[in-house]
């Protein structure tokens, strides 16, 4: 993705030195098509990139047009599978091949579902990776099932205030944005439908190529607080974000929340309000987005409530931050 972002700038004209190193990314890196991006680097060169293109859709605009193949052994690892059932399993054990910061949960059943995680990435900092991911997998799965369907439904964490209706054309219509979970639902029966590509002897091989690639990734430091963080996000709306609700999604006590968050230097109370305020100027920075919306998003009841927590943030109202950005 950022080697795609990457081609749009130098066709726009726009230099790259800036952009790449206020993300710590180097030229360099990114001519050398074999050589591994960070996702956290990923993520910030996208929302750069975005940001200098004027294009807050780049993310679907880039999976709209790019080549499949592109994808490199995730792509045929899935393509040589017997059924799309069988390809989506294999993306979900397989996508850290491609980007090790994603997380593929593929749950079987009438109507099959494909949910997309981070894994040591905080999911309030991204919006266009996702989307593109989104996107890409829909356009792999009809690719591969020869089959133009559209989804059942998708769901997607962060919240579009404009936009939307480009996606409609490939989610269909059932589409929610701010949802709890990032998820592809898939048509009744199609986790049967069989590929056009299906190769039983390729594919052996490359499930061998594919096992030898996979490893173990690193534990990344912080990363309990980035799991508080991506479970935080979508309680906000509902005023659910709090301490005994976040721990029972992560499976755990309260207390043993804590003494994990103790152990990395974070309290819950801290990771919140910074959460809140990040999440405040990302949404303030959309012009186009209500202030009395923006409140509900970040769990105020009232409007003044969000001004009052603001001014403690940044040192200015709602308005005055966006007079002034």
């Amino acid at each position: 993705m950022t080697r795609l972002a990457v081609d749009r700038l130098r066709q726009a004209g726009i230099k790259l030195q800036p952009l790449l190193s206020g993300v710590g990314l180097t030229v360099d890196q990114i001519d050398e098509p074999e050589r591994r991006l960070s996702a956290s680097k990923q993520i910030a060169f996208l929302e750069a990139a975005a940001e200098a293109l004027n294009d807050n859709l780049l993310g679907f605009r880039l999976a709209e047009q790019f080549d499949l193949r592109e994808l490199g052994l995730l792509y045929y690892v899935m393509a040589t599978a017997d059924t799309l059932g069988d390809a989506l399993k294999r993306a979900s054990r397989y996508s850290r091949i491609t980007n090790e910061a994603i997380i593929l949960e593929y749950r079987e059943g009438r109507e099959p579902v494909l949910r997309l995680a981070y894994a040591g990435i905080p999911r309030h900092a991204d919006r266009q990776q996702m989307e593109f991911c989104v996107i890409a997998m829909v356009r792999v799965s009809r690719a591969l099932s020869a089959r133009r369907f559209f989804p059942s439904r998708v769901s997607l964490v962060h919240v579009r205030p404009k936009g939307n209706a480009r996606f409609a054309g490939w989610l269909g219509k059932d589409i929610e944005f701010g949802g709890d979970t990032d998820e592809i639902g898939f048509p009744h029966g199609s986790s049967e439908w069989p590929l056009a590509a299906a190769d039983p002897r390729l594919s052996r091989i490359l499930l061998k190529t594919a096992e030898e690639t996979l490893g173990v990734p690193k534990k990344d430091r912080g990363a309990f607080r980035i799991a508080v963080e991506n479970a935080i996000c979508p309680l906000l709306p509902h005023g659910q974000a709090k301490v005994d609700v976040v721990a029972q999604k992560l499976g755990m006590s309260g207390r043993t929340l804590a003494r994990r968050l103790v152990e990395e230097g974070a309290t819950f109370n801290d990771i919140l309000q910074q959460l809140k305020a990040s999440l405040a100027i990302r949404y303030l920075e959309d012009q186009d987005m209500p202030i009395s919306e923006i409140a509900w998003l970040l769990g105020f009841e009232e409007a003044s409530s969000f001004t009052h927590a603001c001014r403690r943030w940044t040192g200015k109202s709602p308005r005055e931050f966006r007079l002034s950005s």
